[in-house]
């Protein structure tokens, strides 16, 4: 693993990158690449999710079969399984061809537009069993390519250009997302869903343009781990060999983390859990908010579904800015604090406009907003900046982060694992939060969100404290 910041602290200070110096040092081929194969990573996942149940839910399928096909999600959580295949198996023809971070890409991409084209030549009403196989096989080549993505950014720029690409692979994945999503939904009023299917099949495409555009990156010589030894002491033995490629495929990755980072590694996870909490437990009861604050579906779509990712995807290209001229360090825990501090827009959103209740046609009491025009867009469009923009700098921070833990060896499965890991505690927590809801009441429940998440800054500093001092330690005297 390369470590800018290190090498800096070792042969005198870094010059600070500007955005113009950043991106001549990524490399104009690389960000374009980047932002393709960010679209081709966006584009599946809602084929998986909310535009897959609309097409389900207008031809007629029941909703609790619609809930069984949320099962093919399962393929983002347990990626890491299989991400040690991506990492040391050379896939016949394309590793020669394309190298084995760029075939894999190459490969998942295909099992995607195969798996979108056999679901748009089937109908829900007579091959429900063909769309749901297929909506498996676009999660599983969904999450491949998400693998081989990753390792691939990991391994085409060094850590300080890290934060940058992130944020240029977000707003890819979000163009993916709008074509899955709003554009889906058009094409499909006035062609069908297996039309729209077919074009963005076809769309897909656009990533197998970046995989050819793509420079492979270099395969490190080193491995770690313990794998070299293992496989020198076996050398000739071919049933040995074969367990000494599995070690080194499965085991090596996690021994190396663990000899690499000794006892901050539990710090180190448990930072990554935490780092998100917060945002993911107010995601949950977000939506529900602004439909008990009076806020029509119209309003909630303009200015937090559009108006939202543009801020976001703001939130996320400052970071990389950032991180590129400050480091990854001091964005991670500024990215820390803002997550918790932005929680208080919404705190002050349920708290500035006091009703009296009213009933729902489902009998249900709720306080709702009475001024669902002006000004309380302007309040609503407020909070959302606020969040939102905070919500593209953590997630920007935070991916920057894990890529930089890893072993370029390893790259595929220790930022599967991480990524995996991340987003576990947010979904778990997650579901205690309409219990929150109904015991706090909004104002109080997102107030305790934003003390979930404090418990990140003070993880944040603590492992800035130690890199500091391991950086102190391993620099050569100095010669007066």
């Amino acid at each position: 693993m390369t470590d800018a910041s290190t090498d800096a602290s070792l042969s005198g200070a870094e010059p600070r990158l500007t955005l113009w110096r950043a991106l001549s040092s990524l490399g104009w081929r690389r960000a374009c690449v980047m932002l393709l194969l960010g679209f081709a990573a966006g584009l599946p996942i809602l084929l998986v999710f909310s535009t897959l149940s609309a097409w389900l839910r207008i031809e007629g399928v029941s909703r609790t079969e619609i809930g069984f096909f949320a099962w093919a999600g399962l393929s983002y959580t347990f990626k890491f399984i299989w991400a040690p295949l991506v990492d040391r198996l050379p896939l016949p023809f394309l590793d020669t061809l394309l190298g084995r971070r760029r075939s894999w890409i190459l490969f998942a991409q295909l099992i995607v537009i195969a798996a979108i084209l056999l679901a748009a030549s089937a109908s829900p009403a007579d091959g429900l069993v063909v769309i749901a196989f297929a909506t498996v096989m676009i999660g599983f080549g969904s999450a491949t390519q998400d693998i081989a993505l990753d390792a691939w950014r990991i391994d085409i720029a060094e850590d300080r250009l890290q934060a940058l690409l992130v944020a240029i692979y977000q707003w890819g994945y979000r163009f993916g997302m709008i074509a899955a999503g709003a554009g889906a939904l058009v094409m499909a009023d006035y062609g069908g869903f297996p039309f729209a299917y077919g074009v963005l099949a076809g769309l897909m495409g656009i990533g197998v343009v970046g995989v050819f555009l793509a420079p492979e990156p270099a395969r490190p010589q080193a491995l770690g781990g313990g794998a070299e030894a293992i496989e020198g002491a076996v050398k000739g033995n071919p049933l040995g060999q074969a367990a000494a490629w599995l070690y080194s495929a499965v085991v090596a990755p996690f021994v190396d983390f663990i000899v690499r980072y000794r006892w901050i590694a539990l710090l180190i996870l448990t930072l990554i859990g935490a780092y998100r909490l917060n945002d993911f437990v107010l995601g949950f009861m977000a939506y529900p908010f602004y439909v008990d604050m009076g806020y029509t579906l119209s309003e909630i779509a303009a200015v937090s579904k559009i108006y939202g990712v543009v801020a976001m995807l703001a939130g996320a290209m400052l970071a990389g800015v950032a991180a590129t001229r400050y480091g990854v360090y001091p964005v991670l825990l500024f990215g820390a604090i803002i997550s918790v501090v932005s929680t208080f827009a919404f705190v002050w959103l349920a708290m500035i406009q006091p009703t009296e209740a009213v009933t729902t046609l489902d009998g249900v009491a709720f306080t709702p907003w009475p001024l669902a025009k002006d000004p309380s867009i302007l309040y609503l469009t407020l909070a959302i900046t606020v969040e939102n923009v905070a919500i593209g700098w953590s997630g920007t921070a935070l991916i920057a982060y894990m890529s930089s833990l890893t072993n370029r060896a390893f790259s595929a499965t220790q930022y599967a694992l991480f990524s995996s890991f991340y987003a576990l505690p947010g979904k778990l927590f997650g579901g205690f939060s309409g219990i929150m809801v109904d015991g706090l009441g909004y104002a109080s429940f997102f107030a305790t969100t934003a003390l979930i998440g404090a418990p990140a800054i003070v993880l944040v500093w603590i492992v800035m404290r130690w890199r500091a001092a391991r950086e102190v330690a391993s620099a050569p005297p100095q010669i007066s």
